[in-house]
């Protein structure tokens, strides 16, 4: 690019930015900027980019390996997820991080499944392996979406424990027996009244799982702990996967906000689980720029009354937590054209010139992170408004501009941006990625 085609804009980002080249001090200013915080929110600008992938995974083995942080909570079910932290903590019959990730079968498989995601678990697992046994680092899931695969975790727990109480839960988790797998079919007959609810079912049952987990921690075995704390948060997805599928056919605002307040509690419920000594737990997430980023900055909070985990954990926490953005100016995704459509890898449309990642794009460089904290030049050319760029599992180029974009004021939605300016698909575990199932789009309508 000719220096005559650079913005002002663009010369204040290059002078603010630190390009990265691939080498092992790429990050050393990111960690600066991060300093002492216990959140790190690292984003994603889709959900089938290899480089955003990589590059989060690459930042949270320095902050597991160099600041002591010690859990990864993901944009992903809590069983699937709960089964690859038993896996890198040396507690399972996995043999490999493959193995230990074949339970996110759930659309998209691409999106855990993939191996990137692999890599880092394989790593996590060596770096546990030498680690003494209360320095071992977790691996959790934040969402909700897996509400019979949670009641059957909690029956499991029973089973095993108080056949009484599993014969009480069977009966209360009867509620939804009518719907079989389709959370989504038993939202919309409760939601619009014709069927019964089951929500005191779920919460009686909380309120049970909660009293025998009480009993485990009394116990003083960790064994049994860590079982009932599992067993637990299974009990509270349920509750909370209960409302969101009578909302999510009764007001898209409502059903988002309650899916991000619950990712939310998951996090405060990890870190109090982490907390046994005197040190306070510290802990990376990684989800998508939609829901880390500051929704306040967005025009899904400021007109549509959306709320998001980033706005959420910055209200909490202040400073002490650090949001992460990732943007790219085009490249390849893997992505979907429907939602339970099979994976494709798709060409992704050069930014447009009224974006924040053509702004980005202008700065010539290939890769960099831009601080964007405090009083800079830099941060005084990001003010105002730009359109910003979204994709989730689904990637639509002929309706970008209204499926993929929205406003944004970059400088208070995060703290800190990686830019990758040529990007490309990550590659899934499963070459077909094959839907496991279709079924209405329980990310409906954004796919994030």
């Amino acid at each position: 690019m000719k220096p005559s085609d650079i913005s002002k804009e663009a010369e204040a980002l290059r002078s603010a930015a630190h390009p990265m080249e691939g080498n092992p001090c790429d990050h050393d200013a990111l960690l600066e900027l991060i300093g002492d915080a216990h959140y790190v929110l690292l984003g994603e600008a889709s959900h089938g980019t290899q480089e955003f992938y990589a590059e989060r995974a690459s930042i949270t083995r320095r902050l597991l390996a160099e600041k002591g942080f010690n859990a990864v909570a993901i944009e992903g079910d809590w069983p699937d997820a709960y089964r690859v932290n038993r896996y890198v903590r040396g507690a399972s019959d996995d043999t490999s991080a493959a193995e230990a990730l074949s339970g996110f079968r759930r659309f998209p498989t691409w999106m855990w499944r993939n191996e990137e995601v692999a890599r880092f678990v394989e790593w996590q697992r060596a770096f546990n392996d030498s680690a003494p046994p209360q320095g071992k680092t977790g691996f959790y899931g934040l969402d909700l979406y897996s509400l019979s695969g949670s009641m059957e975790a909690v029956l499991a727990y029973f089973e095993r424990t108080d056949p009484d109480a599993a014969r009480l839960a069977r009966e209360r988790y009867g509620c939804f027996d009518r719907f079989g797998d389709r959370g989504q079919m038993y939202g919309l007959m409760a939601g619009v009244g014709n069927t019964a609810s089951c929500q005191q079912a779920v919460v009686d049952m909380l309120l049970e799982m909660r009293r025998a987990a009480g009993e485990a921690w009394r116990s003083g075995n960790t064994a049994n702990e860590e079982d009932a704390f599992n067993a637990e948060q299974n009990a509270r997805l349920v509750k909370n996967a209960e409302a969101y599928y009578r909302s999510m056919y009764l007001s898209d605002v409502s059903s988002w906000n309650l899916r991000d307040r619950h990712m939310v509690e998951t996090l405060g419920e990890v870190e109090r689980h982490l907390w046994r000594g005197s040190e306070r737990p510290k802990i990376v997430v990684w989800a998508h720029n939609s829901h880390l980023g500051d929704a306040r900055a967005t025009e899904m909070g400021e007109e549509r009354g959306e709320l998001n985990v980033g706005q959420l954990v910055r209200e909490r926490q202040g400073r002490d937590a650090v949001l992460v953005g990732f943007t790219t100016h085009t490249g390849t995704v893997m992505a979907a054209s429907d939602w339970g459509a099979p994976a494709e890898r798709k060409q992704v449309l050069p930014s447009r010139p009224d974006s924040y990642e053509a702004l980005m794009h202008q700065t010539g460089f290939e890769r960099f992170m831009l601080p964007l904290r405090g009083e800079g030049s830099h941060y005084f050319a990001l003010r105002e408004q730009r359109l910003e760029r979204a994709i989730g599992v689904i990637y639509r180029p002929e309706t970008e501009r209204q499926s993929h974009y929205f406003f944004a004021r970059l400088p208070v939605q995060f703290d800190a941006l990686l830019h990758i300016d040529r990007t490309q698909a990550v590659v899934p575990l499963d070459r077909d990625a094959a839907p496991d199932d279709a079924g209405l789009p329980e990310t409906y309508p954004s796919g994030k």
